[in-house]
Formats: C-alpha cells, sequence, structure tokens
C-alpha cells in the first residue's frame, strides 16, 4: 500500500499515462516538434487515413518518420511493479476502457482522440471563419476609403492643373493685349509725330527722307513677338500630349471617338477656334473612295508614338512599348494596316506639324531598313525642312515640284489605271505629282518623319465628307 501511495506521488510530478489510451505508456514515442509522448501504437493509429499529421494535444504538425523512443520514461515505467499498474488502473476504473482504446478502437468506433480532434477542428474551423469574414470586411472599408482618397487626389491634381493652364493662358492673353496696345501707342505716336512735320519733309533732300513705313516696322515686330508666343503654345501643347502618351497611354481610359454618339454634342469653343481648328473632311472630288486608314503598331519606329485612335504619329523622346515585331522599322518610318490591290483608293494626311516628312504608298514587303521612295516598290512626296523643296521620289530619283510646302497631302491611289497622285488640299485640290505604277501586289500608306530630334506629326484625316 505505501508503494502505492509513493507511485501516486510520483505521477503528480510526471505524466506517465498516454493521452490516447489513457493507459501507463506501452513503448513511448516523443514527437521531435513539441516533445510530447504517446504509446507508438496509439499515435500511429490516430494518424492512420489523415492527410497531415498534428500532436492531439497542441496541434503542433510532425512527420512519423521523426518519432523518437522516449527511453527514458520506457526505463522509469519498467521500475514499477506489474502489481501496483494493475491496482492503480483498477482503481481508476479506467482499464476497461483504456484497453479498448489501446487494443481495439474499432470496437467503440472512434477513439477519445479522434472525437477531440473533431471537435478541436470544428470550433477552429469557425473561429478561422469568423476571422476570414471579419479581416474581408476590413479590408472592403480599406479599400474604399483609399479609393476615396485617390479620387480626392486625381481631383485636386487636375484641378491644379486646370487652374495652372488657365492662368498661363491668362498671361498669355495679357501679354498680348499689352503687346497689341504698345505697338498701337508707338504707331499712334509716330502718326502724331509724322503730321506735326508733313510740311517740312518735302522740303528735305531726297537722302534726308524717312525710308520705311514705320507702321510697318511695327507690325514686324509685333509679328515677331506674337509669333513667338504662339510657337511656344503649340510647343506645350506637344510636349503635353507627348508626356501623356508615354507614361499614362496604358493606363487611362481610351476616350471615345466623337463620330461614334449618336446625337450631336453641343461644342463650348468659340467660333474662332472653331475657324482656326476645323475638323478634317475629305475633299469633294474623291469622296466616294475615301478610305478609313490607321497606323500599323506593328511597323512603326520605336521612337514614333502613335496617338488618336492610331491615325496619328510624332516623334517621342523616349521609346514607346510596342511589342516585338519582326516587321518593326529600325529608321522613323511608319505604315498603315490597310493595304490595296484593286480598285480606287483616297486618304488625306494633315502635314502642317512637321518640318520633315515623307507621304506615300509602298509595298507590304518593303525592308525594315529601306527608305520609302528609294526602293522600286515605293512611291512618294516629301518635303524636306532644311531645303525647303518639295519633291516626288521613287527609286532612288528625286523630281523637284518647285510648289510650296502642303498643308495636308491627299494621296489618291488608282490601281485600275495602276497610277498614284498626290494632292496638295486647301481651299482646292492642286496636283503635285503623278506615278505610274507597276506591282501586282498590295500597296499600303506610308510615311516617314525625318527627324528624332524634333517634334514633328503627321495626322491622317477621319473620312468626314464635305
Amino acid at each position: 500500500m505505501a508503494a502505492v501511495i509513493e507511485f501516486e506521488r510520483l505521477q503528480r510530478v510526471l505524466e506517465l499515462q498516454c493521452s490516447c489510451c489513457l493507459q501507463f505508456f506501452a513503448e513511448p514515442v516523443r514527437l521531435t516538434g513539441c516533445g510530447h509522448s504517446f504509446c507508438r501504437g496509439c499515435i500511429l493509429r490516430y494518424c492512420a487515413g489523415r492527410p497531415r499529421a498534428a500532436c492531439p494535444l497542441c496541434r503542433r504538425r510532425f512527420e512519423l518518420r521523426h518519432l523518437r523512443p522516449n527511453r527514458e520514461l520506457a526505463a522509469l515505467l519498467s521500475l514499477i511493479p506489474r502489481e501496483t499498474k494493475e491496482k492503480l488502473e483498477t482503481q481508476d476504473g479506467a482499464e476497461p476502457y483504456g484497453a479498448a482504446a489501446c487494443n481495439d478502437q474499432s470496437s467503440v468506433g472512434r477513439g477519445p482522440g479522434d472525437k477531440e480532434e473533431e471537435i478541436w477542428e470544428s470550433s477552429k474551423q469557425e473561429e478561422i471563419t469568423a476571422e476570414t469574414v471579419h479581416l474581408l470586411r476590413k479590408d472592403l472599408n480599406k479599400t474604399k476609403e483609399y479609393t476615396s482618397q485617390i479620387k480626392s487626389q486625381i481631383t485636386k491634381d487636375f484641378c491644379c492643373m486646370k487652374e495652372y493652364v488657365e492662368r498661363q493662358e491668362r498671361n498669355t492673353l495679357m501679354f498680348i493685349e499689352q503687346e497689341q496696345k504698345a505697338a498701337q501707342h508707338k504707331i499712334e505716336e509716330t502718326i502724331h509725330q509724322l503730321t506735326d512735320i508733313k510740311g517740312q519733309t518735302s522740303k528735305l533732300p531726297e537722302r534726308q527722307r524717312y525710308k520705311g513705313s514705320p507702321s510697318t516696322i511695327n507690325k514686324i515686330t509685333l509679328d515677331e513677338k506674337l509669333n513667338v508666343v504662339r510657337s511656344a503654345v503649340e510647343d506645350l501643347k506637344r510636349k503635353l500630349e507627348i508626356l501623356l502618351f508615354e507614361n499614362y497611354a496604358q493606363q487611362l481610359p481610351s476616350v471615345q471617338p466623337p463620330d461614334s454618339y449618336q446625337e450631336p454634342s453641343v461644342c463650348s469653343s468659340s467660333p474662332e477656334s472653331a475657324t482656326e481648328s476645323p475638323e478634317p473632311t475629305i475633299s469633294r472630288q474623291f469622296s466616294q473612295w475615301a478610305d478609313d486608314v490607321t497606323f500599323d503598331p506593328t511597323r512603326v519606329h520605336k521612337h514614333l508614338a502613335l496617338t488618336a485612335q492610331n491615325r496619328r504619329v510624332m516623334v517621342s523622346s523616349h521609346l514607346t512599348s510596342y511589342e516585338h515585331s519582326p516587321k518593326r522599322f529600325c529608321i522613323s518610318q511608319v505604315m498603315c494596316s490597310q493595304g490595296f490591290s484593286t480598285g480606287c483608293h483616297y486618304w488625306e494626311v494633315i502635314t502642317k506639324d512637321s518640318d520633315g516628312w515623307a507621304v506615300g504608298v509602298a509595298h507590304e514587303m518593303i525592308g525594315k531598313r529601306d527608305k520609302l521612295g528609294r526602293t522600286e516598290h515605293s512611291w512618294c512626296v516629301e518635303w524636306l525642312g532644311a531645303k525647303k523643296q518639295l519633291s516626288a521620289w521613287h527609286k532612288d530619283q528625286e523630281t523637284l515640284l518647285h510648289k510650296d510646302k502642303p498643308l495636308k497631302v491627299g494621296v489618291f491611289l488608282e490601281l485600275r489605271k495602276k497610277t498614284v497622285s498626290f494632292y496638295s488640299i486647301a481651299d482646292k485640290e492642286m496636283l503635285l505629282h503623278t506615278f505610274e505604277i507597276i506591282t501586282s501586289n498590295p500597296l499600303y500608306p506610308a510615311f516617314w518623319l525625318y527627324s528624332l530630334e524634333g517634334n514633328g506629326s503627321l495626322t491622317i484625316s477621319q473620312p468626314n465628307r464635305r
């Protein structure tokens, strides 16, 4: 009896029973992760059929191959007499259940470890679900708050930009008005002086007479100043457009073209601005053959940026992010996506924003290093700003045209007659040059912007008939 009492005291200090079978350890093993011990048979049956092994007590993961014998615990249990073990098990009334748990768990359905596992997993799953819902709602609130902040910041930034542009507009208009008043004051002062001395002017010798009209001189000075302002505004507008295209072309939503609207919108522009920037229209003479052509992103030089639904090409100071294409030009040229092999076709190109350009047609197989008009299967007219001359090119042969720079060029491709004609489009059409073409292959609109150092651009007019 004394031995039983001493053993009970020892059991209070040391855990000598398996928490799965509630019996004294039989062949105890220790889990390497958490250090808990179990009967080898109990832990193997507990983990049988489970995808992942976890400690029944603390749920820490472990590998069955990492089980280690608990030799110290086995040695301690071997010192306990068998009679003492049986007496303690009989007092606790645990033998029937323990024996069934250790020896034949199938007879009672599920062991206590399985029930604890099921209860724990169920409660843990509820906790995880509740925590997940809480986190998702928290993220949703954060998303709404962040979106609101971004919208507010974007509105603020655009307001600042509009205020800056409006302020620059006011300052520019004020400067122009001041210059006009100064010129007007100077002219009126000169008129007053000339009126006072008009009687004496006729008496002066010929060599001393005033040469040149002061009003003309002042007008020239004013024109020079206003041209500087106009050029600065145009340069700023081009730079803003290039900046927006290079940094935000992929992020900003596309703008719906005006001709896709069902109802006409009311224009808030002044009549003067509408007169300065009229809608591009196709010449009446060629309207029945007008084609809607667009630049091909796979056949454009990387320093040429496409905007306005691929109807405008401009020089970019940075490399654009086009996808790789084996047909991409290595020189500052671009072709259109549309090709023609039969019939009559017409399109117009606005050239006023470039000091060096070529407009023409070319065979689809033109090399990516071939220059427009310098090959057998390409034809063009070009304007070279440095020489200030207009010429036509084919097979590397130049024909001087002795005409002024056209602000808009019309191209009429007549494949039945095998000709391509170029027109200067202003108040009326003026023929620049006609080529006879000898090819059976489809021809594509092609263009060349000579300098990559400036801010030149070419724009294809949309086919809005007169």
